[in-house]
């Protein structure tokens, strides 16, 4: 049977999937959000493994598995995606991303389009005009943020994600608070916050429509962070896109239907030819 194994690349802990025989098509790179880890992506996982396809999904640093013993910034997360890229081999690539993966996901394609082979683009943003939601900006602030996170109990994250999603269970509450296992990685999520200004994407404009490859806009339609607008704006703007909206999702679209959402991702890659 096709399986979903957890393994390390140095200091990098991923999920890859295990398919029956050789895989097929391009493998599939996912890239995940915050607060979140690899873990947000079982299900598809498990879907792309029972389609034959090879696919992998790292824990960031900080997040899940992996330890941060690095800087954190949205620059040092793009280095950590290419290096382990490097580190597995892995040619061109479907790229699959949501929230903060679409940010450093998408930077990273634009710097390296012969790596990329389709995109998945979910409850994200990449616009240099974009505005920052309450909760990200309290982080920003000086003060404030740590505050924040100084302050967070694992009952209070749970509630919190709770409100936001209906996919959000015990074990994935576990593996996500994990995001707040020590000091440094609860200053983790500053370092990546503060990073943030929308005003470095300048130089990316018209660089996803430049890569020219099949992309998927895929959306949960009732998100409070990332609105339905930017999914009709990314559909628009890249011209060889097409977009799927989950009516009854949030920004957490992945927890709240995973059964659409991988339906989606996989009936793309094969109608891709990928």
């Amino acid at each position: 049977m096709p399986s979903v194994e957890v393994q390390k690349a140095g200091e990098i802990a991923y999920r890859e999937t295990v398919p029956d025989g050789e895989p097929s098509g391009a493998p599939v790179l996912l890239i995940h959000g915050y607060p979140e880890s690899s873990f947000m992506w079982r299900d598809l996982l498990a879907a792309l493994a029972e389609s034959r396809r090879r696919a992998v999904a790292p824990d960031l640093p900080g997040y899940g598995n992996s330890p941060l013993q690095r800087e954190a910034t949205w620059e040092s997360h793009m280095e950590v995606v290419e290096d382990f890229r490097e580190t597995l081999g892995l040619d061109r690539v479907a790229l699959v991303v949501h929230d903060w993966g679409g940010l450093i996901g998408l930077r990273w394609a634009a710097e390296h389009p012969d790596a990329v082979a389709a995109l998945v683009i979910s409850n994200t943003g990449f616009f240099p005009d974009g505005k920052w939601h309450g909760m990200a900006k309290i982080l920003q602030t000086e003060g404030q943020g740590e505050q924040a996170v100084d302050a967070m109990t694992r009952e209070a994250f749970a509630e919190f994600l709770r409100s936001l999603g209906r996919g959000f269970d015990d074990a994935a509450i576990d593996e996500y608070w994990k995001a707040f296992g020590d000091e440094r990685r609860r200053r983790g999520q500053l370092e990546l916050y503060r990073s943030g200004d929308f005003s470095k994407l300048e130089p990316y404009e018209g660089r996803l429509a430049a890569l020219d490859v099949p992309t998927l806009v895929l959306w949960g339609e009732q998100d409070q962070f990332a609105s339905i607008a930017a999914a009709h704006r990314f559909h628009r703007e890249i011209p060889r896109s097409e977009l799927v909206l989950i009516s009854d999702a949030g920004h957490f679209a992945f927890e709240d239907d995973p059964q659409r959402c991988a339906q989606a991702v996989t009936g793309f890659l094969e109608e891709a030819g990928l």
